[in-house]
């Protein structure tokens, strides 16, 4: 009795500690469990690659990374993969916020490597008259992300599902032709510690305003968790895309309202890569 009872003390004790952590994006590096992105609620029709550089700063963490996307359409406009990964980052955080996060060791910067995220993108429904397209995606976040011990990344994985609707409306205008509203929905689960997870809504809201050379995008999105540990990360942003025939260039500046401590400024480039696109799909 006296080992059933010792056993059960050092079990509390354990599950205790462990929730000492808080696996939010409150309280760890801002690519661990940022706000989901959310696209325009269209596929592209060939493949299409990401690269971009990213820098986010604010109270006390940071962190600049090289980022890498890319999408594949299985059938053009219709289905796609995607994958993307903020690949390494290198960060430097104060003492202050050494302490504040619970982070083991005695380093304050150094580099580490990134989550990898797979997702599939299926459109639901076309866009007509009245009608929004719908998107449904289904996304796995992996827990292949290192330095957990250092708060960068969680070492437990995570999914989400998601929709998107989308609406375009023309205008014959010569500043601003055409205007896109895109709302989002979903749901986001992540495990944290003795098989404890978090769920979490997902939310969004975006207007893209467009003509021939700029797409000039607005987007403020969240997600709120149960647990009420810096879960529930709110955020702005505003982005500028120039575009030319095969390349696209964009720069983007975030601003975080809730539960994400820093700003965030990102430029890169997209581009179509039709040779990679998958012969069946073309």
């Amino acid at each position: 009795m006296r080992l059933i009872l010792i056993f059960i003390g050092m079990w509390a004790t354990t599950m205790s500690l462990a929730q000492t952590i808080n696996y939010s994006p409150a309280y760890f590096g801002p690519n661990a469990n940022p706000v989901p992105v959310f696209c325009d609620a269209t596929i592209a029709p060939y493949t299409t690659i990401n690269l971009s550089n990213s820098y986010y700063f604010g109270l006390g963490d940071n962190t600049s990374n090289f980022d890498f996307a890319v999408e594949i359409p299985l059938l053009p406009k219709f289905v796609s993969f995607k994958i993307w990964t903020p690949f390494i980052e290198n960060y430097k955080v104060t003492d202050e916020i050494f302490n504040h996060r619970k982070m083991i060791g005695d380093k304050t910067g150094t580099i580490a490597i990134g989550d990898i995220y797979v997702q599939t993108r299926i459109l639901i429904t076309k866009e007509k008259k009245i009608m929004p397209a719908i998107i449904l995606n289904t996304t796995l976040k992996t827990a292949s992300g290192d330095n957990f011990e250092q708060r960068r990344y969680f070492d437990t994985p995570g999914y989400y599902f998601d929709m998107e609707f989308g609406k375009l409306i023309n205008l014959s205008n010569s500043i601003v032709n055409k205007i896109r509203t895109v709302a989002n929905i979903g749901f986001f689960c992540w495990e944290t510690t003795n098989s404890t997870q978090n769920d979490a809504f997902m939310y969004g809201a975006k207007i893209i305003l467009s003509n021939r050379l700029f797409d000039f995008e607005n987007t403020l999105s969240g997600y709120t968790g149960w647990m009420k540990n810096g879960d529930a990360p709110l955020i702005f942003y505003s982005k500028m895309t120039y575009k030319t025939q095969k390349y696209n260039f964009f720069a983007k500046y975030q601003y975080g309202i809730n539960d994400f401590p820093y700003r965030h400024m990102q430029i890169g480039t997209a581009f179509v890569l039709q040779k990679l696109t998958p012969r069946f799909a073309i």
